[in-house]
């Protein structure tokens, strides 16, 4: 693996996390107390390119604090926009060195990459302490009483891989139990979701493609109904183009705001599939039977401004200024009484959650029988097909 620090940002960067401060990394660090020297700083830099194995996503972040309390001293930048994830996990990585002298910070630099070259193998880094669960697709992060899950595969459009899935299962559950008053779904990079990464459907267990199916229904039932027994408010941060389940499960949220940018597309005909997320009882309730029957039958793409007209967005906003006015609106829901809120949340939800739960079964079993067909075969062969000759 090439690892150079002026290239940190096409990392995976960040695994997860409560980033307000960085986990202790178990490397066995001997720091002199003269420092490294220069010569031995650059050299360590140069070293890193010859890491075989990707260090982890904490380790990366306290190669980049170190680097730039190293070279610059303590950090002295703005704090990013709660919504830019990646800026916010690195400054935040840097802030917590403090007052770490730059000879210090040299050799902590120094000792991190010798630690990391000597493991490679194994076990590279630690786990993080704490309670906290961690994520390889995921940045997880609450702050003023607002909890954000982040899909953070952008190389991918954020495309979701049966690692998500699981994932944001969890990421959710974590979720609904700290002591935030919302929760924020949103997408890292220019897409909110690609929808099912179509690999899955590449990697047939030992059972064959029955085992294959039925394993992807229970997973699938299990991720729509950890969205409809979320006890707190969901507001969905529509940052780019959204596709498939993405979509569907937008009728779960109490909030969805969108860029201009975004698009909503639920091609599930093309890939002989059906609807999932219980948008086939949800988008008929919001939109009516015609324009729902246009978009999970018929496949019409909306743009953000249709989707707000037909009551599948609640609000719309220029993508120049995206950030700052949904940050703004979240602000001030975070603010209410949490316990208003989620109770108040469970009277709406409450008179419909059993039938919730009954459609989630019944579109899931509509869906494993479409996986196991020829015609879905077929069309995703295609798809595969397609993407080869582009």
């Amino acid at each position: 693996m090439a690892v150079a620090l002026r290239k940190i940002s096409p990392w995976r960067f960040v695994r997860a996390v409560q980033v307000t401060h960085i986990p202790t990394l178990k490397l066995h660090m001997t720091s002199s107390m003269m420092g490294a020297t220069v010569e031995q700083f650059n050299h360590a830099k140069s070293q890193m390119g010859t890491l075989k194995e990707d260090p982890g996503n904490e380790a990366k972040l306290k190669i980049y604090a170190l680097f730039k309390q190293a070279t610059q001293g303590p950090c002295n930048t703005p704090k990013p926009g709660m919504l830019d994830f990646v800026g916010k996990a690195k400054w935040d990585a840097w802030k917590s060195l403090g007052s770490v002298s730059q000879e210090d910070a040299r050799q902590q630099y120094v000792d991190l990459i010798d630690s990391l070259l000597a493991a490679e193998g194994p076990a590279v880094a630690a786990q993080p302490t704490g309670s906290a669960a961690t994520f390889d697709t995921l940045l997880v992060s609450t702050e003023d009483n607002i909890t954000t899950i982040c899909l953070n595969r952008p190389q991918k459009k954020n495309a979701i891989t049966v690692e998500m899935y699981n994932e944001v299962i969890k990421a959710l559950e974590q979720a609904g139990k700290d002591d935030s008053v919302i929760t924020v779904i949103t997408g890292s990079g220019d897409f909110y979701c690609s929808g099912n990464d179509l690999t899955n459907f590449t990697k047939i267990p030992e059972g064959g493609i029955e085992q294959m199916a039925k394993n992807a229904g229970e997973l699938l039932r299990e991720f729509v109904k950890a969205f409809i027994d979320f006890p707190k408010p969901l507001v969905a941060v529509v940052n780019g183009p959204a596709v498939g389940v993405s979509v569907t499960l937008l009728g779960l949220f109490e909030i969805v705001y969108a860029t201009e940018r975004a698009t909503f597309h639920t091609p599930f005909s093309q890939l002989g599939q059906s609807p999932e997320g219980c948008s086939s009882y949800t988008f008929p309730k919001i939109m009516g039977n015609a324009k729902a029957s246009e978009m999970l039958l018929f496949n019409k793409k909306l743009s953000a401004v249709q989707a707000c007209a037909q009551g599948l967005v609640t609000e719309v906003f220029p993508d120049s200024s995206f950030q700052t006015e949904v940050a703004t609106r979240l602000k001030a829901y975070a603010k209410l009484p949490r316990n208003s809120l989620a109770l108040s949340k469970q009277l709406i939800r409450g008179t419909e959650k059993e039938h919730l739960h009954t459609v989630n079964d019944q579109e899931v079993e509509r869906l494993v029988e479409r996986w196991l067909s020829d015609e879905c075969m077929q069309a995703i062969m295609s798809f595969f097909q397609a993407k080869a000759k582009l």
